[in-house]
C-alpha cells in the first residue's frame, strides 16, 4: 500500500504545473492533499474525481484559502470531516477516511509565521488536536495522518536550525509537543523509521525567498505519522523532488499489506 501525501500550495496551481498527470503514474492508493486554496465551484471535473481516484475534501470557509481533501482508488466506507471545533473546522484542516480497520487523515495544521495572533491559534489548536491523537491511539484502528504539521520536529529536520529557534514552526513548545505526540502518546515517524539520522534529503518544504530550493535550504514538515502496528510496516518512505508542484514535495510511504 503506497499513501502519498502534498501540500500543494493551490490545487489548480499544482495541477498546472503537471500534477495530475504525475498523480496517475504515482502508483499512490491514497494520495492526501493539504492547502486546495479552492472551493466546490473551483474544482475542475479531473480535480474532483482523477482517473481511477474518488476524491474526498474539507474546503475552507474563506476563498482561496487552506482546505484538505484525499484522493483514494478504494471508495470510503466512512468520510469524517472536521474535528467538531468551529473555528478550526471553518478553516477546512481535518479530513478522515475510513477503509475497513484503516484510518486516513490529511492534516493541515495552522502556520503562525505570519504574527503572534496566528500564531495563538496554532497552540490553541495544538491543544485542542492532542486528545484527539490520543483517542485515535486507543481506538484500535490502523491509523496514518498525512499532512503538513507546521513543525520541524529535531535539528536534522531544517537547514538552518540555529537561526531558527525562534521562529514558528521551530519553537520549543512547537518541538516539545511534537515530542509528546511521538513519545507518552506513542506515534511512528514514518520518514524518520526508516531514515533516523538523514537530513538534506529529508526536507519537504522551502521558502520562495533567496533561492532555498536551489541551495536545499529546506524543512521537514510534512509527516505520515502511524500508529505503531502500522508504523511497523512501512517498508520505503522518500521525498520526490524531480518535479516541482508546490513550495513542498511529496512524501511517499510504503506498507505492507
Amino acid at each position: 500500500m503506497r499513501i502519498i501525501t502534498l501540500n500543494l500550495n493551490g490545487i489548480r496551481s499544482a495541477c498546472n504545473k503537471g500534477f495530475l498527470p504525475w498523480l496517475a503514474n504515482s502508483g499512490g492508493d491514497i494520495v492526501c492533499l493539504q492547502e486546495l486554496k479552492a472551493q466546490v465551484a473551483d474544482m475542475q471535473a479531473e480535480m474532483l474525481q482523477p482517473p481511477g481516484y474518488h476524491g474526498y475534501f474539507h474546503y475552507a470557509e474563506k476563498k482561496g484559502y487552506s482546505g484538505v481533501g484525499i484522493y483514494s482508488k478504494q471508495v470510503a466506507d466512512k468520510v469524517i470531516i472536521g474535528l467538531g471545533h468551529a473555528d478550526i473546522d471553518a478553516e477546512g484542516r481535518y479530513l478522515e477516511c475510513q477503509y475497513g480497520n484503516l484510518s486516513v487523515v490529511s492534516l493541515y495544521l495552522p502556520s503562525g509565521s505570519s504574527g503572534e495572533e496566528r500564531q495563538q491559534f496554532k497552540f490553541q489548536v495544538m491543544a485542542l488536536f492532542l486528545p484527539h491523537l490520543e483517542q485515535l491511539i486507543a481506538s484500535g484502528r490502523e491509523v496514518v495522518i498525512c499532512g503538513d504539521w507546521n513543525i520541524a520536529h529535531q535539528d536534522i529536520d531544517l537547514k538552518n536550525f540555529k537561526g531558527n529557534r525562534k521562529n514558528s514552526g521551530f519553537l520549543p513548545e512547537e518541538r516539545a509537543w511534537m515530542s509528546d505526540v511521538l513519545g507518552r502518546v506513542g506515534w511512528i515517524d514514518t520518514y524518520r523509521t526508516l531514515h533516523p539520522q538523514t537530513t538534506d534529503e529529508c526536507y519537504t518544504w522551502w521558502s520562495n525567498r533567496g533561492q532555498a530550493y536551489a541551495k536545499n535550504v529546506g524543512w521537514r514538515i510534512d509527516y505520515q505519522l502511524a500508529t505503531p502496528t502500522l508504523g511497523a510496516k512501512v517498508i520505503a518512505a522518500d521525498v520526490y523532488k524531480t518535479e516541482k508542484f508546490s513550495d513542498h514535495a511529496p512524501l511517499i510511504v510504503d506498507y505492507t499489506d
